[in-house]
This record gives C-alpha cells, structure tokens and sequence, in this order.
C-alpha cells in the first residue's frame, strides 16, 4: 500500500508520552527520506521532523529535544517518539515520503490530543 498508514494517537496529559508509528509500503522505503508533519485546529500543516536515508535528522524547533524520530527499514517503519508534550501538540499527525513521486500522497493520520 503506497499510501502511509499512521497509528499510535492517543489522548494524554501535558507532559505525557506517546510513540507514534507509519508504515509505507513500498520497495525503495530504505532509500526515502520520511517526514512527520501535523496539521492543528485552525492552521496549515507543518513538518515536525525528517529522517533522511543516511538517518540523519531534522526537527522543528518547536519539539527539538522532546521528539526523537527513528525508523526501521527491514520492517519499512518509521517512528516518532515524543515526550513532554504541551497542548501546543495536539494536532493530527501524517507521515510522508519526502519523494517527488510521493508529493500529493498522504494517510489518514493520527490524532494527538494533550490536555492539562
């Protein structure tokens, strides 16, 4: 399934954890940079973090230092650990194939949501 299927959103209090999970499934997963963007009540959506193929990484600064992203290429994974969370959070949560073919292609998303 090329479209990424996201899971893992949850409902938690501020300072709370969750770990999120995609999974894409095609052949040149390992060699696609991946990103994790949210979209929140009222805004556009935006990338939170990218991991690259040489695993090499990039993060908002807004989660910088809260939010780890990690993938798994055997299992075409990738993960989005993230820690200390703020009601700023709270947003639906897609990941994407950072790729030109993969441009318009995103899954359903997951819900985030961080109350007091």
């Amino acid at each position: 399934q090329v479209q990424p299927v996201e899971s893992g959103g949850g409902s938690v209090q501020t300072g709370g954890s969750l770990r999120l999970s995609c999974t894409v499934s095609i052949n040149t997963f390992k060699l696609k940079p991946i990103g994790w963007y949210r979209r929140a009540p009222g805004k556009e959506r935006e990338l939170v973090a990218r991991i690259n193929a040489d695993y090499t990484k990039n993060y908002a600064i807004s989660v910088e230092g809260r939010f780890t992203i990690s993938r798994d290429n055997a299992n075409n994974m990738v993960y989005l650990q993230m820690n200390n969370l703020k009601s700023e959070d709270t947003a639906v949560y897609y990941c994407k194939v950072e790729s030109y073919a993969y441009r318009n292609i995103w899954g359903q998303g997951t819900q985030v949501t961080v109350s007091s």
